[in-house]
């Protein structure tokens, strides 16, 4: 079996799942239709956690975008040139790149995926005869770079070691003392940057801080089940954010190529750009929470009187926002995630993601809306940096990290925005 399907399958409503059957009632181009069936196989049929997800994520978008990019060759390709005519079709190229990279990574949706593709390709004209045949090759040859460059890239390796218990160490939280499904994401060779220890925090407070007090005693009060202090608002935008966090701004980004006009040039390099930065966004997360082992506020608030600092006091009974008594619109419910609490897996992901979208549109003045299949509402924002400033409040709503954690978890996903700005991408003087 191929490890990648081992996953439960995520909720995700039937409306979205719909949208991906009629690629022939193409929205935008082949960038954007495929980025939606890509998103539908990883995380839908697939079922893969965040994490695993933006590592299938950077590989189609990669692929797709060398594709188009040696037809366009206006930028720097990621992987691969393969040799073009300008009259080629970008539109065969990138949907073959991105389906041949889906069938390698998911060889068992082969027989739902075809169809799609195959219809998709007989929609597509063929102007000039045998442009698109062309693009298919382009194509071909862009996805088997892609798959070759990440075979035996420490993907389902082993998982790291796990220091023994003591104050401020990680462990198992409840009500369901679960496991990380991919503790080994943090061993992954990056896509982007030349090592995950690069990419190292500051690492949480020490716990008889001042600093560490004042982040405990927040998330107790804000993030508690029970808060009297936290707003409906507030308790929206916690839940909101629980939604799978690629498939999110996934979505986020085929609105903003809609909305900005973007062709498939543009969207191609969009897509890449931000589905690379957030893959070693979360290795390098996944590579720093296992390097500190922070404990999740719920075991700190509770064994508070075993930290050594008089400030904090203990509730043995303390439940977070983010419990199953917490309705939600879609199943699963909410629990603290199963993974040590430093660094923030989501404030990485949405620091590489809004960095790079304002290196990629050069302002951060875009408004944006989206929906969530968590919380069944929509939320609307006036600037790319307004998504990540409610993020890293959301995670201390949700009563599920320390403040510290989402801010150096913004920052190293920022980082690694800012590392592919400066090396990837360039434009072909």
């Amino acid at each position: 079996m191929n490890p990648l399907t081992q996953f439960k399958k995520i909720a995700i409503p039937a409306l979205v799942i719909v949208a991906v059957v009629s690629p022939r009632f193409a929205c935008a181009d082949a960038v954007t239709d495929w980025n939606l069936i890509a998103s539908n196989a990883i995380v839908v049929t697939a079922g893969q956690p965040p994490p695993v997800s933006a590592l299938s994520f950077a590989m189609v978008q990669g692929a797709a975008y060398d594709a188009v990019n040696a037809i366009d060759r206006g930028h720097r390709p990621y992987l691969v040139q393969p040799p073009s005519n300008p009259t080629d079709s970008k539109e065969a190229a990138a949907a073959t790149a991105a389906y041949q990279v889906l069938i390698g990574l998911f060889p068992g949706q082969q027989p739902t995926l075809q169809p799609l593709y195959d219809t998709y390709i007989a929609n597509l004209p063929d102007n000039p005869p045998g442009s698109k045949a062309a693009g298919i090759t382009i194509g071909e040859a862009t996805a088997a770079a892609m798959l070759e460059a990440r075979m035996n890239d420490g993907r389902f390796g082993p998982p790291p070691d796990l220091y023994p218990p003591a104050p401020g160490i990680w462990r198992q939280t409840p009500p369901n003392f679960a496991n990380d499904p991919a503790p080994w994401v943090g061993n992954v060779r990056p896509f982007i940057v030349p090592s995950a220890e690069m990419l190292r925090t500051d690492g949480p407070n020490a716990l008889t801080s001042a600093a560490y007090t004042e982040d405990f005693n927040e998330v107790k009060e804000l993030g508690s089940l029970t808060s009297t202090t936290r707003t409906p608002d507030e308790t929206d935008a916690a839940i909101f954010w629980q939604d799978h966090a690629h498939a999110l701004f996934n979505r986020i980004f085929r609105t903003l190529a809609a909305s900005q006009n973007l062709n498939i040039v543009d969207s191609a390099r969009l897509f890449a750009m931000e589905n690379l930065a957030a893959a070693d966004a979360a290795i390098g997360c996944w590579n720093d929470k296992y390097y500190w082992q922070f404990w999740r506020p719920i075991t700190a608030i509770r064994e508070a009187d075993t930290d050594g600092n008089p400030a904090t006091v203990a509730d043995p009974t303390w439940l977070p926002l983010f419990d199953p008594a917490t309705p939600v619109c879609h199943p699963p419910p909410l629990v603290t995630p199963p993974f040590p609490d430093h660094p923030s897996g989501h404030a990485c992901a949405t620091g590489a993601f809004v960095h790079t979208l304002q290196n990629f549109f050069g302002t951060d003045k875009i408004g944006f809306s989206a929906f969530s299949n968590k919380s069944c509402t929509t939320r609307s924002f006036d600037r790319f940096s307004d998504a990540l400033s409610e993020v890293i409040d959301a995670r201390v709503w949700a009563g599920i990290h320390f403040r510290t954690a989402d801010t150096q978890g913004a920052v190293l996903g920022k980082k690694v925005a800012q590392y592919v700005k400066k090396n990837y991408f360039q434009p072909v003087r």
